[in-house]
């Protein structure tokens, strides 16, 4: 067919030089998917070289901490990847020997791994003939062919899936998949393609109807959650200060952070210093409380809007298991906390 004949010409002379497309070591394209999972590539690339420097082997990342991991992963954002990257490395070091799994239906079976991860790893490393349905593919697909099924149902997805399947040569999946999409990604972007020079421009039915801007259709609005965080900064005589580990379920779990006070709305000075007082830190001599101003942030998640705002709050005791400056930047952080200790340079 015409169409994946053009797609491949166009990716092999505008293709990006990628460092896991010169690889079909699946340990590599595995953790490079894992980091591109809503996140852009010219973020991700530092991290990918730094995971591979680091961890050059599935049974090297295996082998390391927890907490070594996500200070690597530290502004990668999406922490769930990191531990589930994690946790697979040691299954497949510890269970399957080291070996990745070769084939799609195998690859599903690993934690942290969906469908399209599964089928990029199974067609990039094995040659597999599945197709790779990420929101490039949609966005190709439904305005080449003038699709208007809404990409938020499960249904839709199987739908792009059979399409992408039967465009695909069955011969080399894997250019196939990696031509739509870089297409997707370069071409064929979100917001104002230039459809003028697209190789597709005299055959996309979106462009013939004037449809480019309104495909792919997606219904489905997140919801966001407002939350209130205010982060209360110990300084002891010392210059020391306290963190804390996350170990609940939610965001950023087992990440360090200050202690936490949350609160239902933004609150003023006389709200924290009562807080801080009568139940954060009763035990302790205040002797001074300040807000970093100029440190405020909203912190923007997928699903949550963080209001963040940091406290200085010296006391006259000792803490006994303080921590310094030096040592404080070795632990892993979200990176709006980390961001604050640099901006800081808290003398802790």
């Amino acid at each position: 067919m015409d169409f994946h004949n053009i797609l491949i010409k166009w990716y092999l002379r505008n293709k990006r030089d990628l460092p896991w497309r010169k690889t079909v070591d699946p340990y590599q394209i595995w953790l490079s998917e894992i980091m591109l999972q809503q996140t852009r590539v010219a973020q991700g690339m530092p991290y990918f070289f730094s995971f591979t420097k680091e961890f050059p082997t599935v049974k090297h990342l295996a082998d390391a901490s927890e907490e070594k991991v996500l200070k690597l992963w530290q502004g990668l954002g999406y922490y769930s990847r990191a531990r589930n990257l994690h946790k697979t490395a040691q299954y497949i070091s510890d269970d399957l020997n080291g070996v990745f799994p070769d084939s799609y239906k195998e690859l599903l079976k690993l934690k942290g791994v969906g469908e399209y991860t599964a089928a990029a790893i199974a067609s990039f490393s094995y040659n597999e003939a599945v197709p790779v349905v990420d929101g490039n593919v949609f966005r190709v697909l439904a305005r080449y062919f003038d699709i208007e099924s809404d990409i938020a149902l499960p249904a839709t997805k199987k739908e792009f899936a059979a399409l992408a399947q039967e465009l695909m040569p069955k011969d080399n999946p894997a250019i196939f998949n990696q031509a739509i999409m870089e297409f997707g990604a370069l071409q064929c972007a979100p917001k104002s393609p230039d459809c003028s020079i697209c190789d597709f421009n005299e055959s996309c039915a979106a462009l013939q109807k004037g449809k480019v801007n309104m495909l792919p259709v997606k219904s489905k609005k997140i919801k966001v959650t407002n939350r209130y965080f205010n982060y209360l900064i110990l300084e002891d005589v010392l210059g020391n200060t306290l963190i804390q580990k996350r170990t609940e379920k939610g965001i950023w779990h087992n990440l360090y952070e200050f202690p936490l006070l949350e609160t239902q709305e933004i609150v003023d000075f006389d709200v924290v210093s009562k807080k801080a007082k009568e139940e954060n830190f009763s035990s302790y001599t205040i002797i001074g409380i300040e807000d970093y101003a100029k440190s405020t942030v909203v912190h923007k998640l997928s699903h949550q809007h963080l209001h963040i705002q940091f406290w200085k709050i010296k006391i006259k005791e000792t803490l006994e298991n303080g921590i310094d400056a030096e040592k404080l930047k070795t632990f892993p952080f979200p990176i709006v906390i980390y961001n604050f200790i640099e901006k800081q340079e808290i003398n802790c």
